[in-house]
C-alpha cells in the first residue's frame, strides 16, 4: 500500500532539480557547483578539495558543523585550522582580541570553508553580516572557498534572498548567539524579540555588511566552490 503522506521522494527530486538548475548558473558565471544527496557525501566531497598542508581557515557556519568537515580535516592532523569561532565546553567564543585576530589571519589562509545565508536560482550568493569577516574573506580572501549549503537556502532571486535573511536567518543567529555563545547584547537586537525585522538601528544589529556575490572574473575561475546538498542544513 502506498502512503500517500510521505513526499520524501517527491522532495528529493524537487531539491534535486533545483539545486542542478544553480549548479549550472554557477558554472556560468565562473563559479564551482556540486551536489551530494547528504551530508556524508558532502563531507567527502569537501574533503578531496583539501590537500594535505593546506592552510584552512573557518567562517562561522553551522552547515559546516553540521557535515563534520572542520573536526575531519582536525582528525587528518595535516591542515593548520584557523578557527575564530571555537567555543570552550560552554559554548563561549574566544577572548575578543584572539578572537579578531585569528579572523584577520583568515584572509592569508589558503581555504576559506563557510557556508551562505542564501542562493538564488541564477546563481547569486546573497549574504549579511554583523562583522563582514566571514563576507569580505569569500570575496578577497584565501584563493580557494569551500561553501557548505543546504537545499534549504536555494531562492528565487536577490530579493527573496534579503528577505529570507532579514526575517529568518539574522533573528535565528543573532539569538543563537545571544543564547548559545553567551553574548546577551545580541539578545537585545528588536527581531529577536519579535521575529520581524524593522530595520533597526541597534548597537548589536547583525545586518551590518550585505554582500552579493554575481560572479567571478575569469582568472579566478573556480575559486569559489558550492557544495549543495539534498538536506536542510544551517540557519
Amino acid at each position: 500500500m502506498i502512503d500517500e503522506t510521505d513526499i520524501s521522494q517527491e522532495l528529493a527530486f524537487y531539491n534535486k532539480e533545483r539545486a542542478f538548475k544553480v549548479i549550472e548558473n554557477l558554472q556560468k558565471r565562473h563559479m564551482n557547483g556540486f551536489y551530494a544527496e547528504n551530508r556524508k557525501e558532502a563531507l567527502t566531497i569537501a574533503m578531496e578539495m583539501v590537500p594535505p598542508e593546506a592552510v584552512v581557515a573557518r567562517g562561522d557556519s553551522m552547515s559546516v558543523d553540521q557535515i563534520g568537515l572542520l573536526a575531519e580535516i582536525a582528525k587528518r592532523n595535516q591542515n593548520k585550522i584557523i578557527d575564530p569561532f571555537q567555543t570552550d565546553n560552554q559554548g563561549h567564543w574566544l577572548p575578543e582580541p584572539e578572537r579578531v585576530r585569528m579572523q584577520r589571519e583568515t584572509y592569508f589562509a589558503d581555504i576559506l570553508i563557510a557556508g551562505t545565508n542564501a542562493i538564488t536560482l541564477d546563481g547569486k550568493l546573497v549574504n549579511i553580516d554583523g562583522s563582514g569577516n566571514r563576507v569580505s574573506a569569500m570575496v578577497f580572501g584565501p584563493s580557494k572557498v569551500i561553501l557548505i549549503i543546504g537545499v534549504n537556502k536555494i531562492v528565487q532571486d536577490v530579493e527573496a534572498g534579503l528577505e529570507r535573511i532579514h526575517q529568518y536567518a539574522a533573528p535565528v543567529n543573532a539569538k543563537r548567539h545571544a543564547m548559545k555563545n553567551h553574548v546577551p547584547e545580541f539578545g537585545t537586537v528588536p527581531c529577536t524579540r519579535t521575529g520581524v525585522c524593522t530595520d533597526c538601528r541597534s548597537d548589536w544589529k547583525i545586518c551590518n555588511y550585505t554582500v552579493i556575490i554575481e560572479g567571478a572574473l575569469p582568472k579566478h575561475k573556480g575559486r569559489i566552490n558550492v557544495i549543495l546538498v539534498g538536506e536542510a542544513l544551517g540557519i
